[in-house]
């Protein structure tokens, strides 16, 4: 590390590592559905208060706000956690196993919080010698749409902020790796469901009615393909489920198909609504079927900005050397932190969270997902890292 402030991070890691673990698993035994965080906020209020600080619980009562530095100073700058748990089994065999059956930190939300929490508590004296100050975001129902973020907007959260800074674990990545992207780094989300209605009908006489099954087949293989060529950018399409009928003789009068949209472009996401429902026009309307489209909007893309991309970058070298930086993919999954990056400048990066060697390189959401819980630290020191460099702190 170069400057005077981050040596002194860099030793806070040190000396607080077993406790910034024992964060991690504390919440990891006891994570919580999206907007029910109730236990979850109040652990976090607890450790911002211990630390003398004075944290505001969201409206929706969960998710937590606090100012970090000079009271006297608005922030410029704000770190952002999630803390919210998926509703999913852990099927690990560790000691911090989830207690709360069906609910799961599988998404690492929990080391995203106690990042977070780290940075805010190293960057303190620092900040407060400054006479700057710095906003943690912890928030909630982020794996719910549209997601907490926009509460946290719609609140005034980001007023006067100028950039926004934040770190997802990545178990593709080996610990001590960043993964960046200039741009679009996940992709809108979109959740669709298409219902199709007709007279139904005897099996033994098709060409007196409408083939519902065939339809909704004709439907699921060839509407993706109808989307993406009729977009101007970048989409996919794909259907998770599909239903029609119940009985071998018997074509039904109705199907019902499920699945999401998803694009890293922020104009296609814009029509998204209209391409959609002119594209199952075409495909349904000369059959004499009768359609309808459910489009619940999800989030935008989460496009990333030149300017923090390239400090995030700097301060990743900085703390990790010259070859930790790398590109990361952009992903089609989608992320609420999307809603700051419209709102401000900012960037969102990937941290590595893989032990190294040739152990599975297991996905995101998966029962026993888990990280190399060094990465918490190094998550720590990058995020503070990156403040000292858009605050000018020694």
């Amino acid at each position: 590390m170069s400057s005077a402030t981050e040596k002194a991070i860099d030793d806070w890691v040190l000396e607080h590592h077993d406790d910034l673990v024992a964060f991690r698993r504390l919440l990891h035994a006891h994570p919580e559905p999206s907007g029910a965080e109730y236990e979850t906020t109040e652990v976090i209020v607890d450790r911002l208060s211990a630390a003398g600080l004075e944290p505001t619980v969201l409206d929706s009562g969960t998710g937590v706000v606090c100012d970090v530095g000079d009271p006297t100073c608005g922030p410029a700058v704000v770190l952002r956690a999630d803390i919210d748990g998926l509703a999913m089994p852990d099927e690990k065999d560790v000691a911090y196993r989830s207690r709360n059956d069906g609910v799961a930190h599988s998404c690492g939300h929990d080391v995203h919080t106690a990042m977070v929490l780290g940075a805010g508590l190293a960057l303190t004296p620092a900040l407060h010698a400054s006479g700057q100050s710095l906003r943690l975001v912890f928030e909630p129902s982020e794996e719910q749409v549209p997601g907490g973020a926009v509460e946290v907007v719609g609140s005034g959260w980001l007023e006067g902020v100028r950039s926004v800074y934040g770190l997802h674990c990545d178990p593709k990545l080996d610990v001590g790796t960043v993964g960046t992207r200039r741009g679009a780094i996940t992709s809108a989300a979109d959740q669709i469901d298409i219902t199709l209605t007709g007279p139904g009908g005897h099996t033994a006489r098709p060409e007196l009615t409408i083939d519902m099954v065939s339809l909704a087949s004709r439907v699921a293989v060839e509407l993706p393909l109808l989307v993406h060529e009729r977009a101007a950018g970048d989409v996919l399409l794909v259907f998770g489920a599909i239903h029609s009928g119940d009985a071998a003789n018997v074509i039904p009068a109705g199907a019902h198909l499920a699945g999401s949209l998803r694009t890293p472009d922020r104009d296609v996401w814009a029509s998204a609504q209209s391409l959609l429902a002119d594209s199952v026009a075409a495909l349904v309307e000369p059959t004499g079927a009768e359609w309808s489209v459910d489009h619940r909007r999800g989030v935008p893309p989460v496009v990333n900005h030149d300017r923090e991309t390239a400090l995030f970058e700097s301060a990743v070298r900085r703390c990790l050397g010259a070859d930790a930086v790398l590109e990361t993919p952009r992903s089609a999954g989608g992320d609420s932190y999307a809603w700051y990056l419209e709102a401000t400048g900012g960037t969102y990066a990937r941290l590595g969270t893989h032990p190294g060697g040739n152990s599975e390189r297991m996905d995101l959401h998966r029962g026993d997902f888990d990280v190399d819980e060094s990465a918490i630290g190094i998550g720590v020191r990058v995020m503070a890292a990156a403040v000292c460099a858009e605050l000018g702190l020694p």
